[in-house]
């Protein structure tokens, strides 16, 4: 099986069909700029068809007994592994990933799908007392209905199927829509895995396709109750806008802008590895990934040295080469664009310790320093290898440093003195800060989301329960009410 060929397709109740629109979305592979595929958009129509699918499969989904629903999430998980080199060169090919990286996102698909295993059977309701004789208050956890899903390009399938698996395994069904740059890992090659499992026809649907075909109809739809994106801030909030406007709720996962911060008494040769790591996995194409490394003046000559060789020493290349470990950006404007950041952040002031060239898609790290702290350009999102090192002493600084951004997603904090650690993380205006470790983290049982412009609501454990499930309160009157006329 080819996967660039036979799943780039539709995939609508049950059916792999070619799009109705009348052009094409073309799918390149980052590194080699090869065309791998050609999908015709899916139409509005479309979308219409899947959403009214899932719909009718999720009636008859929600009645299996949910020992019979894991069943599928079981059978899920072994082809992952039977077919994980396949996959892997999926994710190299289509997202410029590493193998490093593939593995990586293939593992965390693996502990999605085995988390899901045990989320069709976590929809408990409970028995509440009533202050009123004889009254029973039964509180049932069923399921929303459909959930559409908007993943991104950074960890698609792994993104895809952190929505997906756990609100089909919980009795809803589910409509896909994958990003333009990602539309078979991050969508039919989870429909593909889920079919093979045995999944019901109709039950998850994916449509490729793009706003300028199909407007605001995937998020309007009247079918979905719950909306999970994964995207940039300024998306997330038109999806907010448009989900409130109908009285839909949504889980938003968007950009970051995380901080590493190093304090006086850290392990200094680990804080650089974990730095380094923090901000270039996937060439800085993470949400989470350490674009501030904050540092106190006390261990910053030392830190500032070791980092920037480190970062210098990075293998940049061929993304299929397993000595590669910073493959390309998605996209030839991406790279173009972070040029562009860097050549502005110099222009503010800022000074580089390594200006990494860049060439086509490919880009090797910078590391920049020397802008004030309120400066404009820390406040922002840079989607790739760039870090900055910002000097501070004392920790009230460095709180107020890590906290003047817009954004809260992710965070960790070096020291020695672990609870040191914890009482600085306390402080920091994030969703997730980890100590004596990196910035990237995602556990199947951990509440994962961001505060302010990094997101609304969390995934994982029983936040997903909560996300993709509704209660309904049934009371049964054992006796005879009064009442008052």
């Amino acid at each position: 099986m080819s996967l660039f060929s036979d799943l780039a397709l539709q995939y609508i109740d049950g059916k792999w069909c070619p799009g109705a629109g009348s052009w094409d979305l073309i799918d390149l592979d980052p590194y080699t700029g090869e065309r791998l595929a050609a999908v015709t958009v899916a139409t509005a129509a479309e979308v219409d068809a899947a959403y009214r699918a899932a719909e009718r499969a999720q009636r008859l989904w929600a009645e299996h007994s949910p020992y019979e629903r894991r069943l599928v999430f079981e059978r899920a998980l072994r082809l992952v592994e039977e077919r994980e080199e396949e996959i892997t060169r999926a994710i190299v090919a289509e997202l410029g990933g590493t193998r490093l990286k593939a593995a990586f996102e293939i593992a965390l698909t693996k502990d999605v799908l085995r988390e899901s295993v045990s989320y069709a059977l976590r929809a408990e309701g409970r028995v509440l007392p009533s202050p009123t004789p004889g009254k029973e208050n039964r509180v049932y956890r069923l399921p929303v209905g459909v959930v559409g899903v908007i993943s991104s390009y950074t960890f698609p399938l792994f993104l895809a199927a952190k929505s997906v698996a756990p609100a089909l395994a919980l009795g809803n069904g589910a409509v896909l829509k994958p990003h333009r740059y990602a539309p078979v890992v991050g969508g039919t090659l989870l429909a593909w895995l889920l079919q093979d499992a045995g999944l019901p026809p109709g039950l998850l649907n994916v449509v490729v396709t793009d706003t300028a075909e199909i407007g605001d109809a995937f998020i309007e739809h009247p079918v979905p109750r719950v909306l999970s994106f994964t995207g940039s801030t300024e998306a997330g909030r038109h999806v907010a806008g448009v989900a409130a406007r109908h009285f839909k709720r949504t889980v938003l996962e968007m950009s970051g802008n995380s901080a590493l911060v190093v304090l006086a008494d850290a392990d200094v040769d680990y804080a650089v590895d974990a730095a380094v790591f923090s901000r270039f996995a996937h060439q800085g194409q993470v949400c989470m990934a350490a674009g501030r490394v904050l540092v106190d003046r006390a261990v910053l000559a030392e830190f500032t040295e070791k980092f920037v060789a480190k970062a210098a020493a990075l293998t940049v290349g061929d993304p299929a080469d397993p000595a590669t470990q910073l493959g390309p950006l998605i996209g030839a404007r991406e790279a173009a664009d972070l040029a562009g950041q860097v050549d502005a952040a110099l222009a503010a002031g800022a000074t580089a310790l390594l200006h990494g060239r860049t060439d086509g898609t490919l880009v090797a790290p910078s590391v920049l320093t020397g802008l004030p702290a309120d400066s404009d350009v820390l406040r922002r999102e840079f989607y790739g290898p760039v870090a900055f090192v910002l000097p501070f002493t004392g920790e009230d600084e460095a709180v107020r440093i890590v906290n003047d951004t817009p954004f809260g997603l992710s965070g960790a904090v070096h020291t020695r003195d672990l609870e040191r650690g914890v009482r600085l993380a306390r402080r920091i205006d994030s969703g997730m800060v980890h100590v004596n470790d990196g910035t990237i983290h995602d556990e199947p049982l951990v509440p994962f989301g961001g505060e302010k412009c990094s997101g609304v609501g969390r995934l994982n454990g029983e936040a997903t329960v909560d996300a993709f499930t509704t209660l309904k309160w049934i009371s049964v009157q054992h006796g005879r009410t009064r009442f008052p006329f």
